[in-house]
């Protein structure tokens, strides 16, 4: 019976998905952390307030032809 018989191997991170490169479970952490993020409420008064700002075209008219 050597030392590392009762250990076993190293499994890497728990959430890994077999076949999954480094740089996929990146992007997956990342999409998963950016879902996670609170969300700002839908329709009513923050709506129509968001569709009314000015647009920002408006500030610079001598753009405007």
């Amino acid at each position: 019976m050597s030392i590392d018989d009762d250990h076993a191997p190293a499994a890497g991170p728990a959430d890994a998905v077999p076949g999954e490169t480094p740089v996929q479970r990146a992007l997956r952490l990342k999409k998963a952390a950016i879902d996670a993020r609170p969300k700002p409420p839908l329709g009513g008064r923050f709506q129509r307030e968001q569709a009314a700002r000015i647009k920002s075209g408006t500030a610079r008219p001598w753009m405007a032809k």
